[in-house]
């Protein structure tokens, strides 16, 4: 195991202990740690240059997490046989590693900085991303780059009533509640997770419990830090400031963004009249430098303008939502914005919905797919396969910019993410055959198009016919604090995002929450406020979840006619073998001539067959195929039988799928017969009943005549030991 200079060892309940060790592995960093529980490894480090990049105006911080996946004792399964770009997996670890260790840096900070979590050594039931931000906080505590706290983050899950920190992967089987908390000593700071509808309140004491176990992850670093002896944090430039051009700004701006922000503008005409002051003021700035025509004032200057504009923009809205409690667009702190929303939008798709909330917009569908179609979910513990999937896409287009189109960036992986994880709480179990694709195309965005994908999601699941039993609608939250005073606002705009003191996005029905998203700026916010915003917000999210029942009230009882029909049975393990066939032959056959796609998997001890086709006749007459290979022939039953072949003494028939019998020529009428020409014929379809099987051979013995009226004085017929009918003497 690896060993290093300096160790630090706490317990996190029921005798598991944690350890944070540096010293002796990644020395040319500026922090670096290994964090082990188990036999889980993480290696954290963290570098920062000296200066920022000239010119520089903002903090450029990168967080990355990665699995090696020799941790686990596997080779990658990609065609280069090496580790390549980050996951979605990885990507989501990284970002709620970023978004807690964000707040901690000086706002005056500008220099480079760069954490790398990597997982050296896996534990099956040691789950890594609880443990990703300690190992990063830690990094940067031994370190001398300047960072106004240490952080850590811990998973709370409830396990049969229980609440627990970092479960096991098993436990989590069992877990009804999901959070990943952030904290400094003193304050949480970003939440994220799921529940199968909890309370508001049952929330808050995840919260409390959780910032009980990171203070004591957080005393830990501090004296790993102390044994390692960082005294101070290193002194770093401080951007340059014009106090003069501060005053002239916020003497020409206040009054004009005070005026523009009670005019109820729409976004982009906001955007217009907030870069008209701009552009004045570079005017005046201009002129007052003796400047001839056409000449420029500095880039510096032009950046300084910019960021003094900002704050003016920052302390007249603020002040104008806490005094005078009225928004950049009018609306009351409580208010939603008009609610549009139709669902059956588009003829193609399987099911599909347009949500419009203001300037926010989603259009939305769902494809219904097969079990191939399931996603396989790589990290280096365990691979395995969603039967659900949700995209998210954010194209310029709707912010009115305009960008080179790539792939999907983390933002757009987080929001597709939390959509996700609200929308699967209700969706149905293991028992549904379907694989369903969740996509969600922003095509116009004003503020929490993450929540319009929640609610548009919800409505287009129910239009698809997929038995999703309760609506599911997100609300984004915004909080303004200052010298005591405090509102709290529903349905914010994207402005109001960025100026506010924390974002917060809850998702639920209308029995409790699913899914939650927060970010917290501030210091020392407590519980109770947290508590109302949370109230707040399950009043806003109840508006919405009428408004949608308003437009569909539950799900289809059907899927679209173009949209694939399926069929899920169990079978005995023992018939697996007997529908796929000797090399795949009778599986193939029925999906050859049924038009289906079927695919057998074995669970729990049983088979699970699931039959797929686009036509319902298809798909009726694979399962009836199916079904007679399992089927075990019952004496006295009747059957619908296919004659196979014709023999001078009988017809072979097809009575089940793979099952035939001899349909001896004394049992198909009773009148006698000499031949069956005339009477019988290849692929002809018959009635007969199970009369018994044969003792010796065990062959089925089948009848005709049992099921035909017997004629008036007939006499029976009686098989001779030749195999022909004789006439009884």
């Amino acid at each position: 195991m690896l060993r290093q200079k300096f160790s630090k060892t706490f317990e996190i309940g029921d005798g598991r202990q944690v350890t944070i060790e540096t010293g002796r592995l990644a020395r040319q960093a500026d922090g670096a740690v290994t964090v082990t529980m188990g036999n889980c490894i993480l290696l954290a480090t963290a570098v920062a240059s000296e200066e920022p990049k000239e010119g520089q105006d903002f903090f450029p911080l990168s967080v990355d997490y990665m699995e090696k996946f020799s941790s686990a004792g596997r080779i990658p399964g990609s065609f280069f046989k090496r580790e390549g770009r980050l996951s979605d997996y990885e990507v989501l670890i990284s970002r709620l590693i970023d978004r807690a260790l964000r707040p901690l840096f000086p706002e005056d900070y500008l220099c480079d900085v760069q954490v790398i979590v990597t997982l050296i050594s896996s534990d099956p039931e040691v789950m890594p991303d609880a443990l990703a931000c300690l190992a990063a906080s830690a990094a940067l505590a031994v370190s001398t780059i300047p960072i106004k706290e240490v952080i850590s983050e811990v998973r709370i899950s409830r396990i049969d009533g229980e609440y627990k920190i970092n479960p096991s992967r098993s436990e989590m089987q069992k877990s009804d509640m999901d959070f990943m908390i952030g904290a400094t000593e003193k304050n949480i700071m970003m939440v994220e997770g799921e529940a199968k509808e909890c309370s508001e309140e049952e929330l808050v004491k995840a919260l409390e419990i959780a910032h009980e176990a990171i203070r004591v992850q957080i005393k830990a670093q501090q004296e790993l830090r102390d044994l390692v002896g960082v005294k101070e944090k290193r002194d770093y430039p401080k951007p340059a400031q014009d106090e003069a051009l501060r005053k002239k700004v916020e003497e020409f701006a206040t009054a004009k963004i005070a005026e523009q922000s009670k005019a109820n503008l729409p976004k982009a005409e906001r955007k217009d009249a907030y870069k008209k002051v701009y552009e004045e003021l570079k005017e005046i700035v201009r002129q007052e430098a003796n400047l001839s025509e056409g000449e420029e004032i500095s880039d510096g200057t032009k950046k300084l303008i910019k960021n003094y504009l900002a704050d003016v923009q920052y302390n007249v809205v603020r002040d104008m939502i806490l005094n005078d409690h009225v928004r950049l667009d009018g609306r009351g702190l409580e208010q939603v914005r008009p609610l549009d929303m139709e669902v059956d939008v588009l003829p193609t798709p399987h099911g599909s919905a347009l949500f419009t909330r203001g300037e926010t917009q989603s259009l939305t569908t769902v494809t219904l797919g097969t079990p191939l179609d399931e996603l396989l979910i790589e990290s280096a513990a365990k691979s395995e396969y969603s039967k659900f999937i949700l995209h998210y896409n954010f194209p310029p287009f709707s912010t009115g910019e305009v960008k080179f189109l790539r792939g999907p960036g983390r933002r757009e992986v987080g929001h597709g993410n939390l959509a996700l994880r609200s929308l699967k709480q209700m969706m149905p179990g293991e028992d549904f055959a379907y694989t369903v694709r969740v996509v969600s195309d922003i095509l116009e965005s004003n503020g929490s198009s993450s929540m319009a994908t929640v609610c548009a999601g919800s409505l287009a699941l129910m239009d698809a016919g997929i038995a999703f039993p309760k609506h599911v609608a997100g609300v984004a939250m915004g909080l303004i604090t200052k010298e005591g005073k405090y509102a709290v606002l529903t349905d914010i705009l994207g402005d109001e995002d960025h100026l506010g003191d924390m974002d917060f996005k809850v998702t639920g029905t209308r029995e409790g929450i699913c899914g939650i998203q927060m970010d917290i700026k501030v210091d020392g916010l407590p519980m109770e406020i947290m508590r109302n915003a949370l109230e707040q917000a399950r009043r806003g999210r109840m508006h919405i979840l009428d408004a949608m029942y308003n437009c569909i009230a539950e799900a289809r009882s059907d899927v679209k006619p173009h949209a694939p029909r399926t069929v899920k049975m169990f079978i005995d393990r023992e018939f697996i073998g007997a529908v796929i066939g000797p090399g795949g032959k009778v599986i193939q056959e029925i999906q050859r001539e049924t038009g289906t796609t079927i695919n057998i998997e074995e669970k729990n001890n049983m088979g699970e067959v699931s039959i797929f086709g686009t036509v319902k006749e298809g798909v009726e007459k694979a399962h009836n195929w199916v079904k007679g290979i399992v089927a075990v022939p019952t004496v006295g039953d009747v059957y619908e039988a296919t004659v196979k072949s014709i023999q001078p003494y009988g017809a072979f028939v097809e009575f089940l799928p793979g099952k035939q019998g001899l349909l001896h020529i004394s049992e198909v009428s009773w009148k006698r017969l000499e031949s069956l020409e005339g009477v019988l014929n290849e692929g002809d379809v018959v009635k007969v009943k199970l009369t018994g099987t044969d003792p010796k051979t065990g062959k089925f013995k089948l009848s005709r005549k049992i099921l035909l009226p017997k004629p008036e004085g007939q006499q029976p017929q009686q098989r001779g030991g030749n195999g022909q009918s004789e006439k009884q003497s």
